[in-house]
């Protein structure tokens, strides 16, 4: 008897799937594996194991689950690890029921076909790496590779970069971020753009950027490109100490790069009379008309500007402003000049003296 339309598709569906399937896969120390069972042997759909964390990964899973009944068939099923039981992609996960695996997952052998990791925060070892036919892939927010580690969007803001993107490699074993490339997608940097705003676009970009690599899997890998062996940089992940602001050697655009780049998690710090000081809504660059033009002011130096309810503090190359600080307790700019300015006679935050620390070897960074 024929069979029409649909449901010869979805038989021929059913035929392919009972057949044992095996691939012959090239692994990094050049033997070969012979891996058999039920799996994709030539193109998709995918039975995919997802590993991620934060918000940046639940843009991936998002277009991976929807994939699921998507007339393109990229992805036939798929399961996540996550680390922690309060993550964005566990909350996801469960919202739409799908099956979650804690760290490391066992019993996976013969069970998918690929696996996707997007900032997930552990190495990945080489066993677990060998049970999945098409290997691992990793959706990375920058061009490799420049800014390997745990925060190359932060790293970009930082450091002034204006042009960026989204990678997409095969995890290695042992090392993070350093695996051939499978695909690539640029992305202009906005001026004046924050950290949480460049994730965002990058988070979106990177999940179109990782169907489209599903899409054409075999081929993507049969094409695959050693990353560069120059232009690498590193990421290593934000800390407190990067908010220390030094009055003397950074410059106005510096300080608005960091307080971009880290000002949401972390608030940009300096001293005032012995006592730590956090600095809240940062203006930019801004004009101050001094009394004796001649004077030079120092580093630090503080001026309150009543028109605008902001402290405008001297940096390296002139002055910034802010329109909050935190000492005991949050103050705007007025209460800080009522409280604390107007009654002392030095008018001057004070740069933290650096701390000399031995040497040490850089860990790797994390994916």
């Amino acid at each position: 008897m024929w069979l029409y339309g649909a449901a010869a598709r979805a038989s021929v569906r059913i035929f392919k799937h009972l057949q044992p399937r095996c691939l012959w896969r090239s692994w990094p120390e050049g033997r070969q594996r012979r891996c058999c069972g039920r799996m994709s042997s030539s193109g998709p759909p995918w039975r995919v194991l997802f590993f991620g964390s934060d918000q940046f990964a639940v843009e991936s899973l998002k277009l991976l689950t929807s994939s699921r009944s998507s007339a393109e068939g990229i992805v036939e099923s798929i399961d996540v690890v996550t680390l922690s039981s309060d993550v964005p992609v566990k909350r996801f996960a469960h919202q739409h029921h799908l099956p979650v695996h804690s760290w490391p997952p066992s019993d996976v052998d013969g069970k998918f076909d690929v696996g996707v990791v997007v900032s997930f925060g552990c190495l990945l070892h080489e066993t677990l790496i060998n049970n999945f036919p098409y290997g691992i892939l990793n959706v990375h927010p920058s061009l490799l590779p420049r800014w390997r580690g745990p925060a190359p969007i932060f790293h970009t803001i930082m450091h002034g970069d204006t042009v960026t993107g989204v990678t997409v490699i095969q995890i290695r074993p042992h090392r993070f971020d350093v695996g051939p490339i499978l695909n690539q997608d640029i992305h202009l940097v906005p001026e004046k753009c924050t950290a949480v705003e460049l994730g965002a676009a990058l988070a979106t970009k990177g999940a179109h950027l990782l169907m489209d690599t599903l899409m054409t899997l075999p081929e993507k890998l049969a094409h695959k490109t050693e990353q560069r062996k120059t232009g690498a940089t590193f990421a290593p992940k934000i800390s407190t100490s990067m908010s220390w602001l030094v009055w003397e050697e950074q410059t106005c655009d510096q300080i608005d790069r960091l307080y971009r780049s880290i000002g949401s998690r972390i608030p940009l710090r300096t001293i005032w009379m012995g006592m730590t000081v956090q600095l809240f809504d940062f203006v930019g660059k801004c004009y101050v008309s001094l009394s004796d033009e001649k004077r030079t002011p120092t580093p630090g130096s503080v001026s309150y500007q009543k028109h605008t309810n902001t402290l405008a503090i001297r940096c390296k190359d002139g002055w910034v402003a802010f329109k909050a600080v935190c000492l005991k307790k949050r103050l705007t700019a007025a209460d800080f000049y009522n409280g604390y300015l107007h009654q002392s006679s030095e008018g001057q935050f004070v740069s933290r003296k650096k701390e000399t620390k031995t040497p040490q070897k850089r860990e790797n960074s994390r994916v």
